[in-house]
């Protein structure tokens, strides 16, 4: 670590996934925050019927399960817990995509890599992956010329670089163009790649990412990069210490992906768990007294589901889904 000023690509790349990263730590990232996965097991077993209808489609029994971005593979665990207890359930290939070491007591049915399969049948599902694929960040000066924003690693402190141009200036015109003197965005591209070659190693069935997002119209002026540390929003500082994260641009990461397969579809969380039967609704009051470790059980569950279908929380979550037909 030292004090150069660089990009927040840079700083983050090296920040998360370096030698001595953020992502490397032993506590993994559900020590500092948590996700849909850690929230509830509703959510793995959600994607487990997601996996299963996606079996159907393809006419298979045994059907691919990549998840990128794995963490520490709680999500696979729970999916395939949740299969186990269902009759007739596919057979599944699980693939872990992390670059943090192998777990050690994991499920040896889990593949752990840090690359993607070369070819996907099945569901690709990537969690709160693509807010921590790194990205720079650009800032109007005083004339409103977007110039990119560099920072020094050992405290977060920033200052101006130059101006972007190439590529990064053509994606800040086409999606996220900073208006006045002072205001920001977040340079997406490599998000849009990053996914792209996602859905590129998908040979037939459907790539699913979730994530914070926000779409042209309504993007927040001054950005969104932040940090977490131990369960709180910290300041982003580069150093290894904390959480480098910045929400998704989802509309130009579906963008990247057109004339692929069936196109992309863009939707909330709360619409996309409803429909694979995670709903909040309490369990009706009768069953209390005819049923009543039942009632507590559906009471209990109820309560799960509305935390990841709430509004202004989990259930805000963006869902891109891109389904891909395969080769004939």
């Amino acid at each position: 670590m030292t004090d150069d000023w660089c990009g927040w690509r840079e700083a983050t790349r090296t920040a998360l996934y370096g030698e001595d990263g953020f992502y490397r730590r032993p506590e993994g990232p559900a020590g500092h925050f948590r996700t849909s996965v850690h929230a509830s097991g509703l959510f793995a077993s959600a994607v487990a019927r997601l996996l299963t209808r996606t079996a159907l489609e393809l006419g298979t029994d045994t059907v691919d399960l990549v998840d990128v971005g794995a963490g520490r593979g709680e999500l696979l665990t729970g999916v395939l817990a949740a299969l186990r207890a269902v009759p007739d359930a596919p057979s599944v290939r699980a693939y872990a995509v992390e670059l943090a070491p192998r777990p050690p007591a994991l499920d040896p049915d889990i593949e752990w890599s840090r690359a993607l399969p070369p070819r996907v049948h099945g569901l690709l599902f990537a969690n709160e992956w693509l807010d921590n694929v790194p990205l720079d960040v650009a800032e109007a000066d005083g004339d409103g010329v977007p110039r990119y924003v560099l920072v020094r690693r050992s405290d977060g402190a920033e200052r101006l670089g130059d101006p972007v141009t190439g590529a990064d200036a053509e994606w800040l015109e086409r999606w996220w163009p900073p208006a006045r003197p002072g205001e920001r965005a977040e340079i997406g591209r490599p998000r849009d790649e990053a996914w792209a070659r996602a859905v590129e190693a998908v040979a037939g069935g459907l790539a699913v990412a979730v994530d914070y997002a926000h779409v042209r119209g309504a993007r927040p002026p001054f950005g969104t990069l932040t940090g977490f540390r131990a369960g709180r929003e910290v300041p982003p500082v580069p150093d290894g210490s904390c959480d480098v994260t910045a929400h998704v641009a989802l509309d130009a990461c579906a963008a990247a992906t057109a004339g692929t397969g069936d196109g992309a579809e863009l939707l909330d969380q709360r619409t996309a768990l409803r429909e694979l039967g995670v709903s909040g609704e309490r369990p009706p009051l009768a069953r209390a007294s005819a049923d009543p470790a039942g009632y507590v059980r559906a009471l209990a569950s109820a309560g799960e589901a509305a935390e990841l279908t709430a509004r202004g929380g989990l259930g805000d979550f963006g869902w891109l889904r891109q389904r891909i037909r395969p080769a004939p």
